[in-house]
């Protein structure tokens, strides 16, 4: 005969469920325990302190200056006296006037002195502004300032590729480029400042294609005539 047995009372039954219980409730403490934070109290200070105030004035720093000694006095000079019966020889002063023997050089006489012409003239100073091809009929000097504006962009425009190896990278921005017209009309001294050597080389490139132009003349003689241009790079 088999002994009969309550499902209820067999302390077997649910051992699993309390196995898991009993693990997630240690884990649980032991999370507890490496997330757990002590803050010393005695070492509090105001943050406030730390931060510098912007209107404060600052002090200036004060030198002592030490106030330079007096210069030693010096004897008086020995004075020396002379008798009256003795002779004493003045010396003779010269007379600044004029007589009416004396040459009066004339008006012809008198060597000028030519003013030296300057080597090089800004674009925004000269009297007559270097022309464009193509700005030949215009006759005002703003005419053709803004008429060598004019066909410099168009001149860039026409002229511009973007360097592949720029576009490759992502590299954009704008080169600053300055160059002179020379006195024969002709392109010289190319300087350039940007943020890649492609630009600048593509820069370099599209101004040195510029056409020769009529010099500038000051005072009616050619000059130099510096000019300087940004050039931009962006990325569509």
């Amino acid at each position: 005969m088999e002994p009969k047995k309550n499902r209820m009372s067999d302390l077997n039954r649910n051992r699993g469920l309390y196995f898991v219980l009993g693990l997630l409730f240690v884990m649980l403490l032991t999370l507890v325990a490496l997330e757990w934070k002590t803050y010393d109290r005695g070492l509090d200070y105001d943050i406030s302190m730390n931060v510098e105030d912007p209107l404060a004035e600052e002090v200036p720093l004060t030198i002592p200056y030490k106030t330079p000694p007096p210069p030693p006095v010096q004897a008086p000079p020995i004075i020396e006296i002379i008798d009256d019966e003795e002779e004493r020889i003045e010396s003779e002063i010269a007379a600044t006037e004029t007589d009416q023997e004396e040459k009066i050089l004339e008006v012809g006489d008198v060597e000028a002195l030519e003013m030296e012409e300057p080597e090089e003239v800004p674009f925004i100073m000269i009297e007559e502004v270097p022309v464009f091809p193509g700005c030949e009929k215009e006759k005002t000097a703003e005419d053709k300032r803004a008429c060598f504006q004019k066909m410099m962009g168009r001149h860039i425009g026409k002229n511009f590729r973007y360097p592949e190896i720029a576009q490759e990278l992502g590299i954009e921005g704008r080169v600053s480029v300055m160059f002179v017209i020379q006195k024969d009309g002709s392109i010289g001294n190319i300087r350039l400042r940007g943020p890649d050597k492609s630009l600048e080389a593509e820069a370099r490139r599209i101004i040195e294609k510029l056409p020769r132009m009529t010099p500038g003349r000051q005072r009616n003689t050619a000059v130099r005539v510096p000019f300087s241009i940004p050039i931009n790079f962006r990325l569509e």
